[in-house]
């Protein structure tokens, strides 16, 4: 038996996980402001200068967007949506913690 139109559906946000990557290129230089970017949009530090995000309201232009204006034009800044297919070794988060970014 068919279900009325539209019955027992909903919208379901989905949570998407990203991996946010930078090279900074001047020694010395505070880059303070981008780590407390990275930290406020729920980043969490996996490698020295990698942070994994899970996000609901954002996409990787967005978070581009917002992190960009804390580098310089000779730092490098990556930002790359996850698949959920990973290896890894000696991460900065757990094993459980890394496998839950990786499942968003």
């Amino acid at each position: 038996m068919a279900s009325p139109k539209g019955a027992g559906r909903r919208r379901v946000e989905s949570m998407s996980a990203y991996l946010i990557s930078y090279d900074l290129d001047k020694p010395g230089q505070d880059y303070t402001d981008l780590v407390n970017a990275i930290e406020q949009i729920g980043g969490v530090k996996t490698l020295y200068s990698e942070w994994f995000v899970v996000t609901q309201t954002m996409d990787a232009k967005a978070i581009f967007d917002r992190l960009s204006p804390f580098v310089d034009s000779n730092d490098r800044l990556l930002v790359v949506g996850l698949s959920g297919e990973a290896w890894w070794y000696n991460l900065m988060t757990s094993n459980e913690a890394t496998r839950k970014f990786l499942a968003a």
